[in-house]
This record gives structure tokens, sequence and C-alpha cells, in this order.
């Protein structure tokens, strides 16, 4: 079974929600993708902000609605993450949101320190794996993508490794480096979204947002133009380099505490 997968690279409106979601829906309107999966930059409502008790919206309200919509338009899952607030927390939330409406949901673990954004969200405690046409797809946000143990592909868990980001055009080379990394050492095709343009601090990203074979090698490379990018993954492809290439069988066991 082959997978389609679209991504948008784009630039966003600086913590504008209503101007974001219109703009999406704009871009998917005129793109019309015939595919399975759709899928977001990190804080596609309002870029990579730390004013979440201004910007937080409850959890499971307007932009999920709006991911839902979008989702039975296009026949499609579609997946981004946004800034929730649950009581007196708040999450970076990637929702992961299915055509007939249902949704699961996932919260970046790895806090970026260097923006303080431990000190605004609560990270979460539990990795998810969905299951996606016979695929089985694993999402991560932005600096999840620099804890391997995290992104472990153990017995062959999944068969996608998929980020959303918001990665400063100064850092690219790692972005470009790790997303290589995650997919030869894990036997799986790997799926990087990243936001284009310059945010509210100033800070430019450079998108690169990229789709990379098990092999390594590029598969989609954006370098930094915005657009929307369809390509078809396949399963058969993927299981023939992992019955061929087995490297996962003398994987180092391991028992994650935190």
């Amino acid at each position: 079974m082959n997978l389609r997968v679209t991504i948008i690279q784009t630039s966003l409106h600086w913590q504008d929600a209503l101007a974001n979601r219109h703009m999406f829906s704009q871009k998917l309107e005129a793109a019309q993708p015939k595919t399975d999966l759709i899928v977001l930059p990190e804080m596609f409502t309002t870029g990579f902000s730390m004013d979440a008790e201004r910007l937080a919206e409850k959890a499971d309200t307007t932009t999920l609605a709006w991911m839902q919509q979008e989702a039975r338009k296009y026949d499609a899952v579609l997946t981004g993450s946004v800034m929730v607030r649950e009581g007196e927390q708040h999450f970076n939330r990637l929702y992961w949101v299915r055509p007939d409406g249902s949704y699961t949901k996932y919260d970046k673990k790895h806090l970026f320190r260097m923006a303080k954004e431990h000190h605004t969200y609560s990270p979460g405690q539990e990795r998810l794996i969905v299951e996606l046409k016979g695929w089985k797809v694993c999402p991560l946000v932005c600096y999840d993508l620099r804890f391997p143990v995290w992104s472990r592909n153990s017995h062959n868990a999944y068969d996608l490794l998929l980020y959303v980001a918001n990665w400063p055009k100064v850092r690219s080379l790692p972005w470009r480096t790790l997303l290589q990394a995650r997919a030869i050492e894990n036997l799986a095709y790997v799926v990087g979204v990243n936001r284009m343009g310059t945010d509210g601090n100033n800070h430019p990203y450079s998108g690169d947002s990229a789709i990379i074979h098990p092999k390594g090698h590029h598969l989609l490379d954006t370098s930094e133009a915005e657009g929307i990018h369809t390509l078809q993954l396949s399963k058969t492809e993927l299981d023939a380099f992992r019955e061929a290439f087995p490297a996962h069988l003398d994987a180092d066991g391991f028992t994650l505490l935190s």
C-alpha cells in the first residue's frame, strides 16, 4: 500500500490564528490535493510563541473544529501543532485529525529551553503511534528531533517518522542532518515540515522541509521555496529494504525511564 503525503511550507502570520487558518484553507483550496495525509508546521496558528496565557485555545475547540472540517473536505488526515490550555497548564499539542472527525493528540515531549519553552508549556509523557492505510506513523514536534532515544524505532514500531517544526534558519544544518540520521538509523521514511518567513521575534526560517527515504536520500527537498508538495511513499519498497538490510535486529535494547 502506498501512502500519499502532502506538506505545506509557508510563512505564518504572527500570533494571528484566524489569519493562519484562512491562509491554510486558501492554499488547500488552490491545490486540491489528492492525498492521504496533510502536514502543517508546528504552532501553525501563531508561530513559535511563548504568549500562551493570551493566545492558547481551550483544548478541543476552534482550531480543532477547523482541522476536522478540512480533513473531511479533502478526505485526508490533517496534522500539525497548536498551543492549547488545559486547566492551569499549557501544551504544544499536535492533533492527528481523521476525515471522520475522530482525532488523537501528542503533546511535545522535549521543550526548547533556549526559548524558555519549558517555563511556559508542560511536557508530554507519551509517544504517539497511529495507523493510516496500513502504515504506522509516529508524529513528533520540532526539538524532539534532537533526541534519538525518543525517536527510536524499536521492533519496527513505525514506518513513517514525522516532525512538524518552527526550526530557525541559523540552525538549518542540524535540521537537515538530523532528519537524514533519523531515517537511516530507524529504517523508516522521515517527513520534516518547517515554516518559512520571519516571526515576531525577528527569527528567520528557511523552510528546508523534506521527505527522506529510509536509505537517507532526499525524495523531496523544498529548500527555501514556499509551496504545497505531494509525494507517494512505497510500503513495498520499505518492507523490501528492511528485509534485505535488517539492521534493527542488531539494535541495542534499552529502557526509557523518563
